[in-house]
């Protein structure tokens, strides 16, 4: 400054007037070296590093912190020191220039924090580990941290006091603190119990009715956890509500490399009745019943002469039926399935009569869990039981139609016209 004003004095400048340009030329000159600063940093530095990491940097988190730009973010501290430094050219004003320099370095380092925590999270992702135990909701802890601790600085350094000053008056508001961070905390409770439980990962299909959510999981983060429904569709669900409700997951589904079939058949129970000599020729021939058809007939012989029963009248003594003969066929047939998990459960079991008729439901696993490969193979094996009942004399119940009221009202006209 002293230089710059013998310099004007020299040039004849006198007065005030050689204090005010010599502050205006000064304020220019820390100008101009702040762009040229920054254009150096930016433009041939950080172009530079830039280069130098993408072709020579062989780790993945190395380009992690190019993408957040953390270094970018970084530069912006050069012409904050160098304003800094000539501070003291204005010896009135260091004072405050010195407090305005401190408070946009802290606003750019906590920036620059925000994009390393960024990036930190987006390199634990690239890890396995990542899906069991996600870091995303702790992280966002840590940025609330950080920011609340950065306000702290800015405001005390504005204000000239301690940060502790701050701090206890804080302590003093923590009732309202709480009420204000209640989900954030409610959510990072939940994080920390999903986590430690493994209760729900990234990937995990889960299903929860009361939030309408039925898909994978694509997001946790402190608060929310977003799933993506089979519609495409996204739902948002509150992390601690994963905590306080219940909800389905199917990664055990998965995992087992079996999904499971679990529908009936309802019977009309007039169809069903005993075996005459002629089905069972005809049952004989039919590949997944031979043995059966040989075995069972067998048994009830033995145990008829045993005991000495008359089969004259069809009620005495044990004799095969057609629904237990299609009970048994539908097991042999699903045993043979090629696209059922055989190391799983494998059944055909009759349920209580209903209104609608007797239940007989198949109870299996395929051994593709692929959702479309699944449907297609439980439609396939459904398309042939009910194709092959009217084969065992049985008749699959269904409500009349229209068809099956026009039918009886053509029957009854025929009749009618007969008679007269």
């Amino acid at each position: 400054m002293e230089y710059i004003t013998k310099l004007l004095e020299s040039m004849g400048f006198h007065g005030a007037a050689t204090v005010y340009l010599a502050d205006a030329i000064l304020i220019a000159g820390i100008a101009l070296l702040c762009i040229f600063a920054n254009y150096v940093t930016k433009g041939i530095v950080l172009k530079l590093v830039t280069a130098y990491i993408r072709n020579h940097s062989r780790t993945t988190w190395n380009h992690y912190i190019l993408e957040h730009k953390i270094i970018q973010r970084l530069s912006h501290l050069v012409p904050a020191i160098i304003i800094y430094y000539f501070s003291f050219s204005f010896p009135l004003y260091t004072y405050l220039i010195a407090k305005g320099v401190f408070v946009y370095m802290i606003i750019v380092m906590m920036f620059v924090l925000d994009a390393l925590l960024n990036a930190i999270n987006d390199i634990y992702i690239t890890y396995e580990i990542s899906k069991t135990r996600p870091i995303r909701g702790y992280i966002q802890v840590v940025k609330i941290f950080l920011f609340t601790i950065g306000g702290i600085l800015v405001i005390s350094n504005l204000i000239g006091q301690s940060p502790l000053i701050l701090l206890s008056g804080i302590g003093a508001l923590s009732a309202v603190l709480l009420l204000i961070f209640k989900d954030s905390l409610l959510g990072l409770v939940a994080g920390v119990q999903l986590t430690a439980n493994d209760m729900v990962r990234v990937g995990d299909w889960i299903e929860m009715t009361k939030y309408g959510a039925d898909g994978d999981v694509i997001d946790i983060s402190l608060n929310t956890v977003k799933v993506q429904n089979w519609d495409k569709t996204i739902t948002t669900i509150p992390t601690y509500a994963l905590i306080s409700d219940s909800f389905k997951n199917w990664r055990g589904m998965q995992n087992s490399g079996g999904r499971r079939i679990k529908r009936a058949v309802y019977i009309d129970v007039s169809s069903i009745a005993f075996c005459t000599p002629e089905m069972i020729e005809k049952f004989r021939k039919i590949h997944f019943l031979n043995e059966y058809i040989a075995r069972k007939e067998a048994e009830i012989d033995q145990y008829n002469q045993e005991n000495g029963i008359d089969r004259s009248v069809r009620v005495n003594g044990r004799a095969m039926t057609n629904i237990g003969v299609f009970r048994a066929y539908i097991q042999s047939y699903i045993e043979h399935h090629p696209n059922i998990h055989e190391g799983m459960t494998r059944m055909i079991r009759q349920l209580a009569p209903e209104e609608t008729g007797i239940p007989l439901e198949v109870y299996a696993f395929t051994n593709d869990i692929n959702w479309a490969v699944y449907e297609g193979i439980q439609s396939d094996i459904f398309d042939h039981i009910l194709a092959v009942a009217p084969d065992f004399g049985l008749r699959i119940f269904q409500n009349p139609t229209g068809h099956d009221l026009k039918s009886m009202v053509q029957d009854e006209s025929e009749k009618m016209l007969l008679r007269g």
